[in-house]
């Protein structure tokens, strides 16, 4: 069927669009959040294109694969850097006998590691790929965990025989002096379990082919054997563990609340707008205390320094939800509970932190952005090209301090960020140096953030002070009904997709970790420096695992 302009599906789709896609949308479907073009396999290239040159859509935010009883599916969703509530997705739709679709890598960069991804879990080939590899499973697995036909009773067990030799391809040719050096799995400077496999020639970083998944504890299928009202909201707290997990729930609430158009009431916005600033800072002051043992060692005052500051906020966070670590405090609807009794000890004891802030972060920056050696090891390493981070689809700090400012918070607003006076913090430099100042000055913008939110709070009516919206039970979606929301977590856009079969579980739960999109660009980053510039690269992107590997 060709575009159809009149059809309702398209009614609210720009013009840019509608021109962008006329010669190559077949059909539209239905998605909540944007208009969605149904092209063709041999044609994904020629409509990013039009998209992405002719449209302004040049940010590719996530690729969700997925299968139905008659077809595959490969799901582009596209937003504007600029204005990310502009939105557009491209379906393409696959035969079950042949499932074989053209890659989007020579149009995005970014789209290189999502559809490794929906080749390894679902099972869709990927013509003209530049490295058609399983990305999370090791290569010798059997089967797509994803596919409706994946037996997951059948053991994965493979013969040592039939395991990958390590080396392979990485034989030195006689005239060269390149070699293999791996980095990981089991290092301090991966900030997890994650392999680097590196190709020096010479002294001077040749090549970086990150290996993950050595955590992959796959969240999203758990996801689609849970509940949209109890049972799924646990689970995003285990994602990222740097502190951040309370972001990770408000990702989960935005899309299930827009995919069952709950409201949430104002009270309860204020009380996870507060708690979600709490939260990012708990994560940057993890960074940056781990930046410091990663660059200069920095274990007795910078290390210890962040981690004094992140208990002052562990407190804080354990009065408001009862825990330290996994807050689960979060509902669709609103939050769980109100702030502690007596209301007034709890509000001293946030003022009297965030009053500490500004000395703090001086403190800070004496220890670590006035430090030579820091300075040596940092300024002008690891540079990340703004037109590059925007190929790859980077967001968050790492995406801000080589000047792209992009902020879901000010961008795609959401809670109550846009009635609060704060910045947007961007620095142009691109480098290791930039992130780090970038990090420090969102913990002043977020300690900003969290006393005009406890200004309000003190203030609030008690008959207003409601927590929760009257939600149903049981939420059942309509099926079919598809949605991509996202939040602006501590790393960057964290972005849920989700698709209802009419029941009160998803039948597709695709989660975006900003860490996966942002550790995609660590070779752009680091080909041609040395390898301390790559751990202080590595650092500078504040990857966490959880994230990358869900």
């Amino acid at each position: 069927m060709p575009l159809q302009r009149h059809d309702e599906r398209v009614a609210d789709a720009p013009d840019s669009v509608l021109d962008a896609l006329e010669p190559h949308a077949v059909d539209w479907d239905d998605h909540e959040n944007a208009p969605a073009a149904v092209v063709r396999a041999d044609d994904v290239q020629d409509a990013l294109s039009a998209l992405r040159e002719d449209a302004g859509f040049d940010h590719l935010a996530c690729v969700t694969a997925q299968e139905y009883e008659d077809r595959f599916e490969s799901i582009y969703h596209l937003r504007q850097y600029d204005d990310p509530t502009e939105e557009v997705s491209v379906v393409v739709p696959t035969s079950r006998d042949d499932p074989v679709s053209e890659s989007g890598a020579p149009v995005f960069s970014g789209a290189n590691w999502h559809e490794r991804e929906a080749y390894d879990l679902v099972g869709i080939h990927y013509d003209d790929h530049p490295d058609h590899r399983r990305i999370l499973l090791p290569e010798t697995w059997q089967g797509h965990p994803l596919g409706r036909d994946y037996n997951q009773d059948k053991p994965q067990i493979v013969t040592f025989e039939e395991h990958a030799n390590p080396l392979e391809g990485h034989q030195n040719p006689d005239d060269t002096d390149t070699m293999l050096l791996n980095i990981g799995p089991h290092h301090p400077a991966t900030h997890g379990v994650l392999h680097l496999e590196v190709v020096l020639d010479g002294e001077v970083v040749a090549d970086v082919d990150p290996d993950i998944g050595y955590i992959h504890r796959c969240e999203e299928q758990m996801c689609q054997q849970g509940t949209y009202r109890y049972q799924i909201m646990p689970y995003p707290d285990r994602w990222d563990w740097s502190g951040a997990g309370l972001l990770n729930e408000w990702a989960y609430a935005r899309v299930a609340e827009d995919l069952a158009d709950i409201e949430v009431p104002e009270y309860a916005q204020v009380l996870r707008t507060m708690s979600g600033e709490l939260s990012r800072i708990l994560a940057h002051l993890l960074a940056v205390g781990a930046y410091a043992l990663d660059i200069i060692g920095d274990f007795t005052a910078t290390f210890m320094y962040a981690i004094t500051d992140r208990e002052k906020v562990q407190d804080l966070l354990e009065d408001l939800t009862g825990q330290r670590l996994m807050f689960n405090y979060f509902r669709l609807g609103g939050v769980v509970w109100d702030v502690p009794e007596p209301r007034a000890e709890f509000f001293e004891d946030v003022r009297d932190f965030v009053d500490e802030v500004p000395e703090r972060l001086h403190e800070y920056r004496n220890l670590l952005t006035e430090n030579e050696i820091i300075q040596a090891r940092t300024v002008d390493t690891g540079y990340l090209d703004p037109d590059v981070a925007k190929d790859y689809g980077v967001t968050g700090p790492s995406a801000r301090g080589s000047g792209v400012d992009y902020d879901l918070r000010r961008d795609d607003p959401y809670g109550y960020y846009d009635e609060l006076d704060w910045s947007v913090v961007t620095q142009d430099e691109g480098d290791n140096f930039t992130r780090l100042l970038v990090r420090l000055q969102e913990v002043a913008e977020s300690a900003k953030i969290v006393e005009q939110c406890v200004d309000l709070l003190e203030d609030w009516p008690e008959e207003d002070r409601e927590i929760q919206a009257n939600v149903p039970r049981t939420l059942k979606p309509e099926a079919d009904t598809e949605l991509y929301r996202a939040v602006e977590s501590a790393k960057g856009e964290l972005g849920i997709y989700i698709r209802a079969d009419g029941t009160e579980k998803p039948a597709r739960f695709k989660i975006r970790g900003p860490s996966f999109s942002n550790l995609s660009a660590l070779h752009e980053m680091t080909e041609g420096g040395y390898v301390p510039d790559l751990i202080a690269t590595l650092g500078s992107l504040d990857t966490i695992m959880g994230d990358v590997d869900r």
